[in-house]
């Protein structure tokens, strides 16, 4: 019982809500610099991965020196950043932080 412990504080944690906060930022500005930020995570994402894989069968194909070819579907031992979902992610946060904000627990209201 010990052991389902901390699983299930680490379970409870996964499902905090989170929200972007800036000080003396009304609501609307905070829309649209999240708003712009995803809009341009997700230009830079699909610019990224339409360049490095072939977006159309949805994975790459290359050939070995024996001139057998080898799929390369999207791996944990490729390239990190190959996910264009993860990446626009990645950089949508990056944008807000730049821009003032964090990323923190909602408080529930009582």
């Amino acid at each position: 019982m010990r052991r389902l412990i901390p699983l299930l504080l680490l379970a409870s944690a996964a499902c905090t809500p989170m929200q972007w906060v800036r000080h003396d930022t009304p609501p609307e500005l905070l829309d649209q610099d999240l708003a712009y930020c995803r809009q341009e995570a997700w230009r830079e994402a699909q610019y990224r991965s339409f360049l490095f894989m072939n977006r159309s069968y949805g994975a790459t194909t290359v050939v070995d020196p024996r001139g057998r070819s080898i799929v390369v579907p999207y791996s944990p031992f490729g390239d990190p950043f190959g996910d264009p979902y993860i990446e626009e992610s990645r950089l949508a946060h990056f944008c807000m932080r730049a821009k003032g904000y964090d990323l923190v627990p909602i408080k529930p209201e009582r």
